[in-house]
C-alpha cells in the first residue's frame, strides 16, 4: 500500500525477498571485518606513500639549506677578504699621503 502512494521507491515484497535469498548471486557481501582489513591495508599503503614524498620533499628541503649555508659562508669569507683589502689599501694611501706631504 505504501508502494502505491509513493511510486518512486523500489518495492520490496515477500517474493523478492525470497528470490533474493534463494538465488545464487554474482555478488557476495564481504563480512566487515574483511572489509575493514582491506581498508586499512589501503589507508596504510596511501599513507606510507604521502609518508615517503614527505620524505623526500623534507631531504631536498635539507639539501637546500645546506646549499645555502655554504653560499652564505662564502660570501661571509668574500666579505672578510674585501674588508682587508680595503684596510689594506687605506694603509697604502695613508702612507703614500704622508709621503706626499713630506
Amino acid at each position: 500500500s505504501e508502494a502505491s502512494e509513493n511510486p518512486q521507491l523500489p518495492s520490496l515484497e515477500t517474493s523478492d525477498l525470497e528470490f533474493s535469498e534463494g538465488s545464487q548471486s554474482l555478488y557476495k557481501p564481504e563480512p566487515l571485518e574483511k572489509v575493514l582489513n582491506a581498508v586499512r591495508k589501503l589507508m596504510a599503503l596511501v599513507l606510507t606513500s604521502d609518508f615517503f614524498q614527505l620524505s623526500d620533499r623534507a631531504a631536498l628541503d635539507a639539501s637546500y639549506v645546506q646549499e645555502l649555508d655554504e653560499i652564505l659562508r662564502e660570501a661571509k669569507t668574500i666579505e672578510n677578504h674585501l674588508l682587508q683589502k680595503r684596510e689594506s689599501l687605506k694603509q697604502r694611501f695613508t702612507v703614500i699621503t704622508n709621503t706626499l706631504q713630506s
